[in-house]
């Protein structure tokens, strides 16, 4: 039986631009596997054209860690960002 790769994980690219407020923002929200089985929610943010910032929170099960990132994508969107 050959060995198959596990389902990707989804990631999920935003961005919030406003010319008049002079905002140009990129956010980006991921799921990645650790070497312990935990799950981990990455949270990448920023201005558009810098490095921005970045943020890791683990969880011991995947079902949690979809949890936290669908609260974190609908937060995103309630506050203007639109998926890139």
């Amino acid at each position: 039986m050959p060995n198959t790769p596990p389902p990707p994980l989804p990631t999920y690219r935003f961005r919030r631009i406003d010319a008049v407020r002079n905002m140009a923002r990129f956010y980006m929200l991921s799921l990645e596997p650790t070497l312990f089985g935990e799950v981990a929610v990455l949270r990448h943010w920023g201005r558009i054209g810098t490095r921005g910032r970045q943020a890791l929170n683990l969880y011991p099960s995947l079902a949690e860690a979809e949890t936290v990132l669908a609260r974190q994508v609908a937060l995103r969107r309630r506050r203007g960002y639109v998926e890139a």
